[in-house]
């Protein structure tokens, strides 16, 4: 049923009774077997915007590369002119590169989905007049959600029942501020933000609670038809930027490299289908083709160790900058506090002990049905008063606006308003204070020893908040309104102990290079308490209020300058985060509330926990199973080892690699022959495929992950010329040796030539994958095995039965000795650069 089916009425503007006849649903929901009937007749509740990437869908992209076609195309032409061998050859190693690159992708990528199933989004259904929570995306038309604050909507519906109902559809809508929803039927021409009536997939509970009738699911909900025209894929990261932009510059030089090589050696009249398949296969060997394959599996590798250490990951693109985050926002509470709120006291305004104002809280806590809350679970924690005769009557759920919440209960008779909440915001609304059984006006005298009292315990380091009641006439509905002209009764203290290791975490994250900012909705004293407890310097404090005063340009200087800020609101919380990102840095935000979505969606890195709100964890780019700075340390660590794993493919890609395709180009023009044949250029590429996909297993070396690290186009692009001539120089070495001192046939040239580039882009991965002298840094197991087994096999395939079909020719000893030497001689010049080109670069 949807606003395009002409047989009916749209559903908004149909009573509620009549929805639930048609959808064969009642109030009390679907019976449990009848719902998974409509899962397998509708489908999962999933947009589906982007494919699903099966196993055959993923294989059949690791043949959609231009240089792969064109390897193909001139393996067909090899057949047709009855070049048989060289063409069953070539198209061995292109499909058994692609087997390669689809077997590591596929493991990682179903590694990587198994461990967001760990997080998924659910929702709370009626089944059978039951209240069930499933995943969200077995929600299906006709059933009966319930939604409450910091609740995300799975699915279109229609409003059954509300209370103080407000949700945020700026997703869909653009708006603001959050809207009311209420039950009722609305025209059937009214556009999307006229259907108060109604709540959309995608759209989040900012408070209230509400009983809905879901009508539209998956693809056929609002949020779905519109999806094809929203942006729905993140921004661009700056690392996936920085491998655009160096796959860009590598394309570019391909494309020069197959026209140039291709033009000279026809020009030379050699074979033209020889001449082509060596152009493409050189540019396939200088090509990073493993790039995409390797970050993949750096990223699936960083995201199983990081699950390990406790931290699921929910858009891989965001672990590199998890490592490059140099900033990291949080609330106090769980991240410098043990996160295990204890109600103290609950004190008259003398500071006394008050059995009446505890009765009053545990009352308000008792019987309120909002956003679920550490402080009312204190409250409730503590031994049950007598509250067997007490009704409830209403609610006035708690906002982030009012910052007090109220409920209204009947004794005796008599109906009382029990406010809670933020002591200035309770005293806002209050005229009168109870002393000693009394009821006084709340004079400028009185408030200023409320105040002072306040201010005392903050100092301490307690959360304070207020309560007040008034009786209220009997009447079925109370609004916000009657939040007024009420009686002060006293005070809620709450303590927090500060985490006895957050001092330590704190100092790791500083020598990581990762500043620690605090952002809290607490008063500043409390702040600034917590801050001391835990050794944290305050370098500058700004409050909420001071922040609204601030223009933007003066908040990006400020912002810098502070580690604490206090009383702020959600809007804020973003402001602070916009103007860290506008000073250059990375920023990472943690949180678990309603009111953190906004500063989750703006970070660079969005952290939350799994017992977080729903909207806080769909923001999150991370979900910690335990919140902790020791754990979000381990997973900075991950992400600057996926960082620098990725970065040793792209160095050995840019050092021999690129050193040895440019000079077999230059060798090409002027000698008589190929000095590889295209099948053994690819096969040279095949077996280094190898080694390179157990980079993601790599050791990293401590001094790697000690500071954030970003993509540097120039560091790459000097690294690039240094290695890259270091290389040449000792290919041209082995050129002329092979050329005037052995004076080889073609058949030696190739067989030595293959041998050599091969060791050297081999054991130059092993130096360039660290900035100490690689015999001092400890390799991985899995890298170091694969490129001895793949030395082995280089070493011996001439020797081999089918070598012959490969073109290669048994090497004598001096020989192959000589070229032993060059390899020996070319590890150490690189070693030697790398010691200069490093000083230069620190220097």
């Amino acid at each position: 049923m949807t606003d395009t089916n002409h047989t009916s009425p749209p559903y908004w503007s149909r009573p509620a009774d009549s929805l639930l006849l048609e959808l064969a649903s009642d109030r009390q929901g679907l019976p449990v077997r009848e719902a998974q009937e409509r899962l397998k007749t509708h489908g999962h509740n999933a947009l589906e915007v982007r494919e699903r990437m099966t196993a055959w869908r993923l294989l059949f992209d690791q043949f959609k590369s231009p240089l792969v076609l064109i390897l193909l195309f001139a393996a067909v032409v090899s057949a047709l002119l009855q070049e048989y061998v060289d063409a069953a050859i070539v198209l061995a190693i292109v499909v058994g590169s692609a087997l390669l690159s689809f077997i590591q992708e596929y493991n990682a990528s179903a590694a990587v989905e198994k461990l967001r199933a760990r997080v998924k989004i659910k929702a709370t259904v009626l089944r059978g007049g039951q209240q069930q929570t499933i995943p969200a995306d077995e929600v299906v038309p006709g059933d009966v959600v319930l939604l409450s604050a910091g609740s995300l909507v799975p699915a279109d519906g229609m409003v059954l029942e509300a209370k103080d109902f407000f949700v945020s559809q700026a997703v869909l809508t653009g708006e603001t501020f959050p809207v009311e929803k209420r039950p009722g039927e609305v025209a059937a021409h009214a556009s999307l933000p006229e259907r108060t009536n109604c709540v959309f997939m995608g759209t989040s509970v900012r408070t209230g609670s509400a009983r809905v009738l879901i009508v539209e699911t998956g693809a056929r909900t609002a949020f779905g038809r519109i999806a094809q025209r929203l942006e729905l894929r993140p921004p661009e990261t700056e690392f996936e930027r920085g491998i655009r932009q160096f796959g860009f510059l590598l394309t570019q030089a391909m494309t020069v490299l197959v026209l140039v090589v291709f033009a000279a050696n026809v020009y030379l009249q050699k074979p033209v289908v020889d001449s082509l398949l060596f152009s493409v296969a050189l540019a396939v060997g200088l090509a990073p083709e493993l790039l995409p394959a390797i970050i993949t599996i750096n990223l699936s590798k960083g995201s199983q160790k990081m699950a390990a250490r406790g931290v699921i990951v929910r858009r891989l693109a965001a672990i590199e900058n998890f490592g490059s985050m140099d900033v990291l926002c949080t609330d106090k509470t769980g991240t410098l506090t043990l996160g295990i709120v204890q109600l103290d006291g609950a004190l008259d305004v003398n500071g006394q002990p008050s059995p009446d104002v505890f009765r009053n809280t545990y009352l308000n806590a008792h019987f309120q049905t909002g956003l679920t809350n550490p402080l009312d679970e204190a409250i409730l924690s503590q031994a049950r008063p007598d509250i067997g005769d007490v009704v409830k009557v209403d609610e006035i759920p708690y906002d982030f606006v009012r910052k007090r919440m109220s409920v209204v209960v009947e004794e005796t008779g008599q109906s009382l308003l029990i406010a809670k909440g933020a002591l200035e915001t309770v005293l806002a609304v209050c005229s009168q204070v109870q002393v000693d059984g009394n009821a006084l006006p709340l004079d400028l005298a009185r408030q200023g020893d409320i105040l002072k009292r306040y201010e005392d315990w903050s100092g301490k380091g307690f959360r304070v908040l207020g309560v007040a009641t008034k009786r209220v006439p009997k009447q079925a509905v109370y609004q916000r309104s009657e939040e007024r002209e009420l009686t002060f009764c006293g005070f809620l203290l709450f303590f927090d102990p500060p985490k006895p290791d957050a001092s330590k975490a704190i100092a790791d994250l500083c020598a990581m290079g990762v500043a620690l900012k605090v952002i809290t909705g607490d008063n500043d004293l409390v702040a600034r308490h917590t801050a001391d407890a835990v050794g944290m310097q305050v370098t500058g404090l700004l409050t909420g209020a001071q922040l609204d005063e601030l223009h933007d340009e003066a908040l990006w200087h400020l912002a810098q300058r502070t580690n604490v800020f206090a009383e702020v609101d959600p809007n804020q919380k973003e402001r602070i985060i916009l103007a860290l990102q506008k000073t250059g840095h990375v920023v990472g935000y943690m949180g678990d509330g309603i009111n953190d979505a906004p500063a989750l969606h703006a970070a660079d890195v969005g952290i939350s926990v799994d017992t977080a709100v729903d909207v806080a964890k769909e923001a999150a780019d991370f979900v910690l199973l335990e919140r902790d700075l020791e754990v979000l340390k381990h997973g900075i660590i991950e992400g600057r080892c996926t960082f620098a794993n990725t970065l040793k493919y792209v160095f050995t890609t840019i050092s021999a690699n690129f050193g040895n395709m440019l000079s077999m180009a230059g060798a090409s023009a002027f000698l008589p022959f190929l000095p590889l044949l295209p099948k053994q250029i690819l096969l040279n590429n095949f077996l280094s495929d190898f080694p390179a996909m157990t980079i993601a297993s790599d050791n990293v070396d401590p001094e790697l992950v000690e500071r954030p690290r970003r993509w540097d186009m120039k560091f790459i692009r000097n690294f690039m010329l240094v290695f890259g001539a270091v290389s040449s120089v000792f290919d041209y070495l082995t050129f002329g040796t092979l050329l005037f001192v052995v004076r080889a046939s073609p058949e030696q040239f190739r067989t030595a030539w293959f041998i050599e580039s091969l060791l050297t882009e081999l054991f130059v991965a092993l130096v360039v994958r660290t900035r100490r002298p690689f015999f001092k840094s400890r390799i991985g197991k899995y890298l170091w095995l694969s490129t001895l087994a793949v030395a082995a096999v280089t070493l011996v395939v001439p020797y081999l039965p089918f070598g012959g079909l490969l073109g290669f020719v048994p090497l004598p000893i001096p020989l192959m000795l000589t070229i032993l030497g060059i390899t020996l001689g070319y590890v150490l010049a690189t070693e030697v650069a790398k010691k200069h080109f490093y000083a230069r670069v620190k220097g």
